[in-house]
């Protein structure tokens, strides 16, 4: 039986979210699977993706082919990566040591790397709202000069109409 990593969609129309699940390659796209390892939502910024790790790892040592958008969500999660240094301390090439230093270092990087983002985004978020706030203080004020102008041409006519 062939078995694929894949994703099952659910949610409402225009604002999906998956399940990562493992599933008979003969089975439906949604219909039924032999484990669910976690889910996937793109609908935030930066997209939330919940996985079990472990069983990921499992499922992909044993031979579980996996689909273009989940092999992504295994390699930004670091499932891959475990992998291929799990086979290099299996040849023999590193230790196992070696292996979880460098996986403990990757990690690092990619949570800086996700915590700037997030970061980044709501410094921009920052400065949308205090442009925001500019643009209608400055309508604020163009709109009591319009009615301070309107006063005077008021004022200016009624002077103007006494005079006669």
């Amino acid at each position: 039986m062939a078995v694929k990593i894949r994703l099952q969609r659910h949610g409402k129309k225009n604002f999906a979210f998956f399940h990562i699940v493992v599933a008979d390659t003969r089975a439906p796209r949604d219909g039924r699977y032999i484990e669910q390892i976690g889910s996937y939502n793109p609908n935030t910024n930066p997209a939330t993706i919940v996985l079990d790790f472990d069983k990921a790892l499992n499922w992909v040592k044993v031979g579980a082919e996996l689909t273009l958008v989940t092999r992504r969500i295994l390699s930004y999660e670091g499932v891959l990566l475990r992998k291929h240094l799990d086979g290099g301390v299996a040849k023999g090439a590193l230790t196992q040591e070696q292996a979880d230093a460098k996986f403990a270092a990757w990690k690092t990087a990619q949570e800086a790397k996700i915590n700037a983002k997030k970061d980044g985004l709501v410094k921009a978020a920052d400065a949308k709202a205090k442009a925001a706030a500019e643009a209608e203080a400055a309508a604020v004020v163009a709109e009591g000069e319009a009615e301070e102008a309107a006063e005077e041409a008021v004022a200016a006519e009624v002077a103007e109409n006494a005079a006669e």
